[in-house]
């Protein structure tokens, strides 16, 4: 101590000085933070947005037309959200069992604002495909740190798998960002947010699970923060996210129980994502198909990620971060991987359902995103105790051009082909000669695919036709079965038959020379309307 007036002024500024440059270095990283993630939010939007105008014709036609149809009859029939509707069954009511329609319904709105176009189902998809990006990172660096959080979020905006389905009219990209967003906000409570937090994540997980049901593997988070709790003695905040998660598991409950109510009580009786499960199929029948590991490997390789990703995935698996001295901290860090066990425990019982239908792997694309940065990180730094040398920055750039190069590009591409193109031709044409109030029955280039109904802008039937427990991917045996459900069609008010020439069955036969009888039928009993290098249509006389 002294009694230097002059000496404790200059050691007061000093500390001064030393206090202020501590905050602005705290403001230079937290802004520098911000900009980063503003910019792998801009990254996100390239790829999500890019080519969104394209129709309803890739990889996905199928599925996208169904959450299409019910977008159309929402805002043309009815407004009610608890009885979505398609239009591939005939005149209607074609009520089914679905997922709680938050694309759907608000596709809907925008048709209703802004007039029918296509693209707005994907448009809506990409919207929820940001906020993924934006929840994953706050919940990266709440678990591992900021510089995870920016690999991570980088990753899920560069993931070919991620950017797919966040670009396709498809529920899967509400489910991943509503259940992210609430697992986020759940455990920014559990790390000493505000309470209000709890029930702000209670409705945003609610909802991402009502919008497909895979997101109920995210709920093991939640679980694992509250027994967590537990363990700390601290009974009360435990109490009161078990009393959230069993109202939440209620509501769940009961919408699904509505669903699978109303798919068996209307035609078609058609409740989505029934069969394929461990089950339905019986545990040996896994066992000898071993899982559809296979299905799954090609899916990963050729489709989703490819092996720039997979790599980084393997690397950041197998090398875990340093363990935390805070014993809080290091709960939150196996965050990770409790959330991608509970996925794969989910792949195991319903293995059969997931590879015909792989959007559903949607729900691993938080955790594998996570282990990719993580497992970027270590690629690029390689021990270095710093982030922000020249070698680290060459490395990290190398690592995104591959990435880049051999899987996010090429592997977009093959999923984005238009391969049920010569469907939407058909339904165009359709669109054309359809008188209003017709009906028509279509078959696309992958039969069972309601693309050409959809863009006849009518109501029909595919051919076989399907839904309930019908096959309806396949021709069936011989002509004369084949005209018998003609007729049964014609009977029940069918206009228009069209057919593209390519329109090939689960078996690999084609449509025009399988049922050639049938072509010979139309010729004789239809009035043919068009003859042309890629599909038939004929108006269907009545007896």
């Amino acid at each position: 101590m002294t009694d230097d007036p002059e000496l404790t002024r200059v050691e007061g500024q000093q500390c001064q000085q030393q206090t202020t440059g501590r905050d602005m270095a705290a403001r230079y990283y937290l802004s520098l933070d911000t900009a980063i993630l503003l910019g792998i939010l801009f990254i996100a939007i390239v790829f999500r947005f890019h080519k969104i105008t394209l129709p309803l014709v890739d990889g996905f036609s199928w599925r996208e037309i169904s959450t299409a149809m019910m977008a159309d009859n929402f805002q043309q029939r009815s407004w009610n959200i608890f009885f979505p509707e398609v239009s591939w069954t005939g005149p209607g009511p074609s009520y089914q069992g679905r997922e709680f329609q938050i694309v759907s319904y608000l596709t809907a709105l925008l048709y209703q604002l802004f007039g029918w176009h296509d693209w707005f189902g994907r448009a809506v998809a990409a919207f929820f495909g940001l906020v993924t990006v934006f929840s994953l990172h706050r919940l990266t660096a709440l678990c591992w740190d900021e510089m995870h959080a920016h690999a991570a979020a980088l990753a899920y905006a560069l993931m070919p798998a991620a950017i797919m389905i966040d670009s396709s009219f498809l529920p899967d990209p509400a489910m991943l960002a509503l259940v992210t967003l609430g697992v986020w906000l759940l455990v920014k409570y559990w790390a000493g947010g505000s309470r209000w937090l709890l029930p702000l994540a209670t409705l945003s997980f609610s909802l991402g699970v009502l919008s497909k049901l895979p997101g109920i593997a995210a709920g093991a988070v939640i679980f694992y923060l509250m027994v967590c709790w537990i363990l700390e003695k601290k009974r009360k905040q435990a109490s009161w996210v078990f009393l959230s998660g069993l109202s939440s598991l209620s509501v769940i409950g009961a919408y699904y129980i509505w669903a699978i109510y109303l798919g068996r009580s209307y035609p078609p009786f058609h409740v989505a994502g029934t069969g394929g499960y461990i089950w339905d199929d019986g545990f040996w029948t896994y066992v000898r198909d071993r899982f559809y590991f296979k299905s799954l490997w090609n899916t990963s390789v050729l489709w989703f990620y490819g092996y720039p990703f997979l790599v980084l995935l393997a690397v950041g698996l197998w090398i875990p971060l340093s363990r935390a001295e805070d014993p809080k901290q290091r709960s939150l860090s196996a965050i990770p991987y409790v959330w991608l066990t509970a996925a794969i425990i989910l792949y195991l019982a319903a293995a059969g359902e997931i590879t015909s239908n792989v959007w559903n792997f949607h729900i691993f694309h938080v955790p594998i995103a996570m282990f990719c940065g993580h497992g970027a990180l270590l690629l690029a730094t390689l021990g270095s105790r710093t982030v922000l040398t020249p070698a680290v920055v060459l490395r990290s750039i190398f690592i995104v051009a591959i990435a880049l190069a051999w899987s996010t590009l090429p592997l977009v591409r093959t999923m984005k082909k238009p391969i049920a193109m010569n469907g939407k031709l058909l339904g165009e044409e359709l669109a054309r000669l359809a008188q209003p109030g017709d009906l028509v029955v279509a078959i696309a280039p992958e039969v069972g695919d309601p693309v050409a109904v959809y863009y006849s802008r009518a109501r029909g039937w595919v051919f076989p036709p399907g839904g309930g427990d019908a096959e309806w991917s396949k021709f069936v045996a011989d002509d004369a079965t084949a005209i018998a459900q003609l007729e049964e069609l014609r009977a029940q008010g069918a206009d228009l038959f069209g057919v593209t020439k390519n329109a090939t069955d689960k078996e690999g036969r084609l449509f025009v020379e399988h049922h050639d009888g049938v072509i010979d039928y139309l010729d004789r009993t239809a009035t043919k309307l068009a003859d042309l290098n890629n599909l038939l249509v004929y108006r269907i006389t009545r007896p």
